[in-house]
């Protein structure tokens, strides 16, 4: 996955948050609200940038603090300029550059996977609890599931099986998800199984 694929997912969400009349509504999935869930992503994707750069080693763990009275509109704007940060990061890394991450040592295409996985499972989660009709382009979702997710079912709608692979959903003859990680080391260091 590249820093176009980042984009794209960008892209897909601002359209989401763009039909959300009101900020201040709950996700309950979340357990917080509309700006709460951008600045989350905003944060995971600046965070996801600077471990790339800081490379193998463990970097200083930091959250983006929301302000208390900082509205959808300036969030979002805080949002496309992470997503281009993380886009860029990941277009200019060498090949054997990688970053760490509790659940791997990324490369870049991991990092854009991951950013990706947090902008369209986020924007999925605040779709769910607002009762708005949304999905990802099924090619970027699918190009998520290959990249994170090698043991989720192919055969079946990208966008389902990428919330199955998250605990999210159902998929007939698969049994439920209720704990969940993804693979964001390089594809062949892939051990072939699904993790626990």
């Amino acid at each position: 996955m590249t820093g176009d694929d980042l984009r794209a997912a960008g892209a897909a969400v601002q359209e989401l948050f763009a039909r959300v009349p009101d900020g201040t509504a709950s996700v309950p999935t979340l357990g917080t609200d509309v700006v709460g869930v951008a600045a989350h992503i905003t944060s995971c994707l600046t965070w996801y940038a600077a471990d790339l750069v800081a490379g193998v080693d463990e970097a200083t763990a930091f959250d983006l603090v929301r302000r208390p009275d900082a509205e959808l509109a300036e969030v979002l704007t805080q949002l496309r300029a992470a997503t281009e940060v993380l886009a860029r990061v990941v277009d200019a890394a060498g090949p054997d550059e990688r970053g760490f991450h509790d659940w791997g040592l990324a490369d870049a295409s991991g990092f854009a996977g991951m950013g990706c996985a947090e902008m369209l499972l986020h924007a999925g989660d605040v779709a769910e609890d607002q009762g708005l009709d949304w999905a990802p382009p099924s090619a970027l979702a699918d190009a998520v599931r290959v990249r994170l997710f090698p043991w989720a079912p192919d055969d079946t709608d990208p966008w389902a099986a990428l919330l199955w692979a998250t605990g999210r959903g159902e998929l007939p003859g698969q049994d439920p998800v209720t704990s969940w990680r993804w693979h964001c080391a390089p594809l062949d260091e892939w051990d072939g199984t699904r993790p626990s």
